[in-house]
C-alpha cells in the first residue's frame, strides 16, 4: 500500500515551483491532492498531470490572504472526499527590495497577508477538520530567512520568522490530538523564477553561499516535506527543519 492512501492532502500555492513538486510527490505515494492556487489555470495544469500519472487530484482557486477562501477550500476537500489528513501551507509571495526606512506600506501589507495572515487562516480552518477526520499532519512552508536575515526584504524576513512561532503555538494546542505540525525553511531553490529575476554571475556568487556550492531543488524539498507529514515523523512536531544546502551555517 503507498504511504498515503488514503488519505486527503490540501497544498496552497500548489500551481508551481515547491508546492508543484508536494503535490505531485503526495499524490504519486498515494494522497488525494487538492491543489489550491491563486491562479486557478495553474493548479489544473497540476491537477491534470497527477490525474494523467494515475493520481488523484482536482484544483480549486482560493487566495490564501482571505480567510473566507481558507475556509472554502477545507470545506471542498471535506465535501468532495471525505476528510482532511495533510495540509502543506506553501503559498508565499516577496516584495521588491527595499530598506525599512524606505519601505512600501501596502508591500509589507501584502507579504505579511500572504506569508503570514495567509497560514494562520490555513490553520484556522484544517485544524479542526483534521481533529475530526481523527488526526493529520501540517507542514508550513518557511524559510532559511525564518532563521537568518537579509537586508532589504523585511516583510518576508519577518513574516517567516513569525511564522516558526505559530507552528509551535499550533503544535503546543492540537498535538494531543492527534495532529502535528512542523514548519520548513528551504533555502535558495532553483526555480525559472530565480534565474528569471537574477544574473547568471549573481546566482554563481548566491552559489557559493551554501556549504553545497548549489542551488537547492524543489524535488529536495519535496522529500523532507513528505518525511514530516508521514506517520515516520510520529514523534515531530512543533519544530522548524531547514533544508539550505548549509546556507545558514555561517
Amino acid at each position: 500500500m503507498s504511504e498515503f492512501e488514503g488519505k486527503v492532502a490540501i497544498v496552497t500555492g500548489g500551481g508551481s515551483g515547491i508546492g508543484e513538486s508536494v503535490a505531485k510527490e503526495l499524490a504519486a505515494a498515494g494522497a488525494t491532492v487538492v491543489v489550491t492556487d491563486i491562479k486557478l489555470d495553474a493548479a489544473q495544469r497540476v491537477a491534470s498531470e497527477i490525474t494523467e500519472a494515475g493520481g488523484t487530484a482536482s484544483a480549486f482557486e482560493a487566495n490564501s490572504a482571505v480567510a473566507a477562501d481558507n475556509e472554502r477550500m477545507v470545506q471542498y476537500a471535506v465535501d468532495t472526499y471525505g476528510a482532511l489528513h495533510l495540509a502543506v501551507n506553501n503559498a508565499g509571495i516577496g516584495a521588491a527590495p527595499q530598506k525599512i526606512g524606505e519601505y512600501d506600506i501596502a508591500a509589507w501589507d501584502r507579504v505579511r497577508a500572504v506569508d503570514l495572515d495567509g497560514v494562520f487562516y490555513g490553520l484556522r480552518y484544517e485544524l479542526p477538520a483534521m481533529v475530526a477526520a481523527g488526526g493529520g499532519s501540517i507542514v508550513n512552508m518557511a524559510s532559511v530567512l525564518g532563521t537568518v536575515g537579509i537586508a532589504q526584504n523585511a516583510a518576508y524576513v519577518a513574516s517567516k520568522h513569525a511564522l516558526a512561532g505559530l507552528t509551535k503555538v499550533a503544535a503546543l494546542e492540537y498535538s494531543a490530538q492527534g495532529v502535528r505540525t512542523n514548519a520548513v525553511g528551504p533555502g535558495f531553490i532553483d526555480t525559472p523564477l530565480l534565474r528569471n529575476a537574477m544574473t547568471p554571475e549573481a546566482i554563481s556568487a548566491l552559489e557559493e553561499e551554501h556549504a553545497t556550492k548549489r542551488l537547492g531543488t524543489d524535488k529536495e524539498v519535496a522529500a523532507l516535506v513528505l518525511f514530516l507529514l508521514s506517520d515516520k515523523a510520529s514523534f515531530i512536531t512543533g519544530s522548524y527543519h531547514l533544508v539550505d544546502g548549509g546556507y545558514s551555517a555561517h
